[in-house]
């Protein structure tokens, strides 16, 4: 039986990828300790420090496990001004009205929407015969990183670096499972899988242009719910923009909108 997409969810949803983001944090002051990387939480929000205007700087789950007091978004605003970078949240939509007025009053504005999905865990999708979609080896973690460079930056170029960059990061990120798929023996999509909870986030999907439309993201999504189902997890999710191809791949895979998240974003004070 699917779970009811309310508060009690997004607690759950929102908990998952902000564990996935500070594991990240993690493992980048790990290897790299002079980033400053870091995450604190403040009012159950975890907000998570990667890098000047690195698209994991930002914050999840603020307003859903406690109010949107003045107090504590002061103190999220302070740790991201205090490493130079702008104050980024992702906000669920159970935050409430009130906060967005907050956050709006505040100086915040709306950046980005996208779209949380979920969908039980309650059996094993079947693996497509021509396709091969498996846990990559640690051997593996340069094709898995050069791959997933490739795919991202046909449409953003400028991430290709911060990518490649940041494939050590991934592999040695705490509760963080790589996976490739290819047609045959070449590898030519990614994605990953993060676990907390019960919670199975997938996310870091990619595949190289000229091997789109051919199923393997599909592939890699039943691999990721057979990985999840028997790891114990009664729950996957994925975020998706609005529209996207991502979200309709989701939607054929028994994945259902949950909510609508938005970005707001404050510069950081000079």
């Amino acid at each position: 039986m699917i779970a009811a997409a309310d508060l009690a969810l997004s607690r759950r949803l929102e908990r998952a990828e902000g564990h996935a983001c500070a594991m990240f944090s993690e493992a980048r002051r790990r290897l790299l300790p002079e980033s400053g990387a870091e995450w604190i939480e403040v009012g159950g929000a975890y907000a998570c420090f990667n890098g000047v205007d690195s698209p994991v700087t930002q914050s999840f789950g603020l307003g859903i496990f406690e109010g949107l007091f003045p107090a504590g978004l002061i103190a999220a605003e302070r740790f991201f001004f205090n490493h130079g970078t702008a104050a980024v949240h992702e906000v669920s939509p159970f935050a409430g009205v009130e906060a967005l007025g907050f956050l709006a009053e505040r100086g915040y504005w709306p950046v980005e929407f996208s779209n949380v999905m979920y969908c039980p865990v309650d059996g094993v999708l079947a693996e497509a015969a021509d396709l091969d979609a498996h846990v990559a080896a640690a051997s593996e973690a340069a094709v898995w990183a050069d791959i997933m460079a490739r795919g991202w930056a046909a449409e953003y170029p400028e991430l290709r670096e911060l990518l490649m960059a940041n494939r050590a990061i991934g592999a040695a990120c705490e509760g963080n499972v790589q996976f490739l798929a290819g047609l045959g023996r070449e590898p030519v999509a990614t994605a990953t899988l993060c676990i907390h909870e019960g919670v199975a986030l997938l996310g870091g999907a990619a595949t190289v242009p000229e091997m789109r439309r051919r199923g393997l993201q599909t592939a890699l999504i039943a691999a990721r719910i057979r990985y999840a189902f028997g790891h114990g997890c009664d729950l996957a999710m994925m975020v998706a923009a609005p529209g996207s191809h991502s979200q309709r791949n989701g939607e054929r895979n028994g994945f259902r909108v949950a909510y609508t998240r938005t970005k707001w974003r404050h510069e950081r004070s000079a």
